[in-house]
């Protein structure tokens, strides 16, 4: 580990999110000289962001706590192209009224990690629109598109693998490491931004950037990336087996992103201690030297630790208590998410496969049917083995609900209205 002697630096270091910087020396020696502004590009994909983006938002948050100014720049005109980088196929294209639509979304999220506003430390949120759509396309071939060599493109590891693949590769896609670049040099131009962070992946593009700012008769421009994470067993970051561990509440309650948390293997508790909590480090070092049942006690301070700073401190030990009445007491939770279904309906009786999809517990009937052939589902605590059995309202309990668990982790409230 470099001895770095800016706190940013430091920190970042000590808690595992540094895979390469583009100056070590000059990058460090600028931190400690100056407030820096630096900023992390999002795609708005999706109307969230999921849980594998946290370690970026982490980043900012720890580059505003060590004193400098974090920019969420959101991607609304290189939205409208779509990031190229390792993926196997072109991005659908989105709308304007799409790509909008889920900025606004994606946006509520930051607010819970940094704080905005007109100070000096204070973080800005804008977004690439505002200089991309009103581009002259004659004018940025000629100002800036002439400052890229295409065989320089064509080499890196992003490009490459789609092509030796034979997988097609757009002009369109092609020209997103040209506009990513042009983001940076806006940025410093506009902001005085002199250092762009992201995932290992982006590593290319901003380098795209730092050149194209040394053509360009920018300030020294600086990169500086963390490594992809994926879990002990190899599983991606933010993907559960349902799907992804989406950010925005309502697309994922605070006690479902509890649980992801929760559910940590015990290989990565401390790595993600490190990463997605503020917890001190010398508590950190404490809590990783626990070990046997103590490792689960540690997982639940991991998990309460991260959701709090999504959720709230109350949504958090909301999340903690509901699964420690549901676990450990074996009562019935109210706080558990639950599902609506009409009234009419349940009197008339609903299939068993239909309810596990229906409450998200099942992609389809035949993934249901061998949950259920498994021994995995549970009406009100009662295992069920058959297959066609119809859920209505003998099953409601006294407290106007059916409990439906698959395995001993997932339960969902099922009420009818």
């Amino acid at each position: 580990m470099s001895e770095f002697k800016s706190d940013f630096l430091h920190t970042l270091s000590e808690r595992g999110f540094i895979q390469q910087t583009s100056d070590d020396t000059g990058l460090d020696a600028l931190l400690r000289k100056e407030t820096v502004t630096a900023y992390i590009g999002f795609d708005p994909t999706a109307p969230s962001l999921h849980a594998g983006g946290l370690i970026q938002i982490m980043m900012l948050h720890w580059f505003q706590a060590t004193g400098h100014r974090p920019i969420s720049l959101m991607g609304g005109g290189t939205g409208m192209v779509g990031d190229p980088s390792f993926k196997d196929e072109a991005r659908q294209l989105m709308t304007p009224d799409t790509i909008a639509a889920n900025i606004a979304s994606i946006k509520t999220v930051f607010s819970n990690y940094l704080r905005y506003g007109d100070d000096r430390t204070d973080a800005l949120m804008i977004n690439n629109a505002d200089w991309l759509l009103g581009i002259n396309y004659l004018e940025f071939l000629r100002d800036v598109g002439r400052h890229f060599s295409v065989n320089r493109m064509l080499s890196f590891d992003s490009v490459k693998m789609r092509l030796d693949r034979e997988q097609s590769l757009s002009f369109l896609e092609f020209n997103y490491m040209i506009l990513q670049a042009y983001d940076f040099v806006e940025l410093s131009k506009r902001y005085g931004c002199r250092l762009q962070m992201g995932g290992s992946d982006q590593w290319g593009n901003i380098i795209n950037g730092i050149d194209l700012g040394h053509r360009m008769g920018t300030p020294q421009l600086y990169a500086l990336t963390s490594p992809l994470l994926t879990t002990a067993s190899g599983a991606k970051m933010g993907k559960s087996v349902n799907g992804a561990i989406w950010l925005n509440p309502d697309m994922l309650g605070p006690y479902d992103f509890w649980q992801y948390w929760r559910n940590t293997e015990d290989a990565d508790v401390t790595r993600f201690l490190k990463l997605y909590t503020t917890l001190p480090m010398p508590e950190i070092d404490r809590l990783s030297r626990l070990g046997g049942s103590e490792i689960n006690e540690v997982k639940k301070i991991l998990a309460t630790e991260i959701t709090a700073m999504l959720h709230g401190r109350a949504a958090a030990e909301q999340a903690a208590e509901t699964a420690r009445k549901t676990f450990e007491e074996g009562a019935l939770a109210e706080n558990l998410p639950s599902i609506e279904v009409p009234a009419p309906e349940f009197d008339q009786g609903l299939g068993l496969l239909t309810l596990v999809v229906r409450a998200g517990l099942a992609a389809s009937n035949g993934e249901a049917r061998r949950h259920v052939q498994g021994g995995a589902v549970r009406i009100n605590d009662e295992q069920i083995n058959d297959e066609r059995r119809v859920v209505g309202s003998g099953d409601v309990t006294g407290d106007g609900v059916v409990k439906l668990s698959l395995g001993k982790k997932k339960h969902i409230l099922v009420r009818p209205v």
